[in-house]
């Protein structure tokens, strides 16, 4: 299942980003646009809620302008600059964006991220330089490649017996918001096996049975949201009172009146996490 833009016009030209004089005549073509990105990740918005764009202008700086990709055949570029108001954060400005520019936001996100902490080889020190339109850093000194980093997370819809959604709330939020349980992939560890560990040291839930539902890149600041839906192997919930510090079972009743009452604050609507409850309000969901 496929939640995350199904329908994005985005070629991200993999096979092709790697001859920089293609690159240019991309840059140089009429209809070419770039995209800004902010320091706190702020994207520009033009008035109907959509990415605003610049022209490309002046000569092609491999070091600096990223190639997101083609729409229509038309290059569109990022760079790490500050863009003129009106601007949102790349988090809460895609509730607005349709799927196209919903994947050049994060894609244009994730690279001016990796980039921004990227600047020296993690091998030798020395400097490493930009190449394939943004997605290799080279290092001269050793010789080695470097590709745009992505942390995989798990993020779990459990399901009890009676088919009850948990919800958990973390120490950090806003009081009434609550969401789905999740956490980073271990090194060597499985995403099965992160589910079934997330899910007991954060609310003490067994779960059995484990399936993948479908994915989100999330680049705040370079995650790839990995969901599931799974079985809890019985209701009972021990918190961990660290990062979770409440959590409970609901029926789809108790949660469409919480809701109503403005006693539950749902995650966004751009998160995987609205995408899986949804699923499990509309009794599209099972293990």
């Amino acid at each position: 299942m496929e939640l995350w833009v199904p329908g994005s016009e985005l070629d991200r030209v993999g096979d092709d980003r790697i001859h920089p004089e293609w690159v240019e005549g991309l840059w140089d073509a009429d209809g070419a646009r770039l995209l800004r990105v902010g320091s706190a990740g702020r994207l520009p918005l033009d008035g109907s809620g959509g990415l605003r764009f610049d022209r490309t202008s002046g000569a092609f700086d491999g070091q600096r302008h990223l190639l997101v990709g083609l729409v229509n055949g038309v290059g569109v570029f990022a760079l790490d600059a500050e863009p003129d108001e009106p601007t949102a954060s790349g988090r809460f400005g895609m509730v607005t964006l349709g799927e196209t520019d919903k994947d050049i936001a994060v894609t244009a996100l994730a690279l001016v991220n990796w980039h921004r902490v990227a600047p020296h080889c993690g091998v030798c020190g020395g400097d490493t330089l930009v190449g394939a339109a943004g997605h290799v850093r080279h290092c001269p000194s050793c010789r080695r490649d470097r590709f745009p980093r992505t942390d995989p997370a798990v993020i779990t819809a459990i399901l009890d017996a009676n088919d009850r959604l948990l919800l958990a709330h973390n120490t950090a939020w806003d009081a009434n918001r609550m969401s789905l349980v999740a956490g980073f992939v271990d090194a060597g560890e499985s995403l099965e096996a992160c589910v079934r560990r997330e899910a007991f040291e954060e609310v003490g839930v067994r779960v059995g049975e484990v399936r993948y539902v479908s994915s989100q890149p999330w680049p705040f600041p370079r995650s790839l949201m990995l969901g599931f839906v799974a079985r809890a192997e019985s209701s009972y919930i021990t918190v961990d009172g660290l990062e979770i510090d409440r959590a409970a079972f609901l029926t789809r009743d108790e949660y469409e009146q919480l809701l109503a009452d403005g006693r539950l604050v749902a995650p966004g609507s751009v998160s995987i996490a609205a995408a899986l409850i949804g699923l499990w309000r509309r009794g599209e969901l099972s293990v």
